[in-house]
């Protein structure tokens, strides 16, 4: 699936419930769902900075694409690495730079989460664009 499909998916997904707080449960319930991190990745070089919860994200480049996990001591953040998770991982590094994430402003995420929630959110979105330029960069190198 493309990241606009995937994006697409996640729109009717919130679609279906009427009130934030059946919203905000969908969101832990899809956090719940996460893998959970093995321990070794939990290390300071892997946090996410500017989430006022820890957030630990870590990438991996194989076969010309970018997967991502991660995992987070807050339930609802948790819920919101998933969603991106979901929606980035497994595409090329131009697929996840050039992807504008509509989906978050879609969702009403922008207007509902609190402000450092809110920032903690761009910061993993830019944390995980800066890992796909990461990988571009160095596939040119190499």
């Amino acid at each position: 699936m493309t990241i606009q499909e995937i994006e697409k998916e996640i729109i009717e997904e919130f679609a279906l419930f009427d009130s934030w707080d059946d919203k905000y449960e969908y969101l832990i319930d899809l956090g719940k769902k996460l893998a959970p991190l093995p321990d070794q990745f939990k290390t300071d070089e892997n946090k996410v900075r500017g989430c006022q919860s820890t957030v630990w994200l870590v990438a991996d480049y194989k076969d010309g694409k970018v997967y991502f996990t991660a995992e987070s001591d807050a339930v609802i953040v948790k819920g919101l690495i998933s969603m991106l998770i979901r929606v980035l991982s497994g595409h090329t590094p131009d697929e996840i730079i050039n992807a504008p994430l509509n989906f978050i402003n879609e969702i009403g995420m922008t207007t509902h989460l609190a402000q450092t929630r809110s920032n903690g959110l761009l910061s993993m979105v830019k944390q995980m664009k800066n890992y796909a330029l990461a990988y571009k960069i160095k596939n040119q190198i190499n």
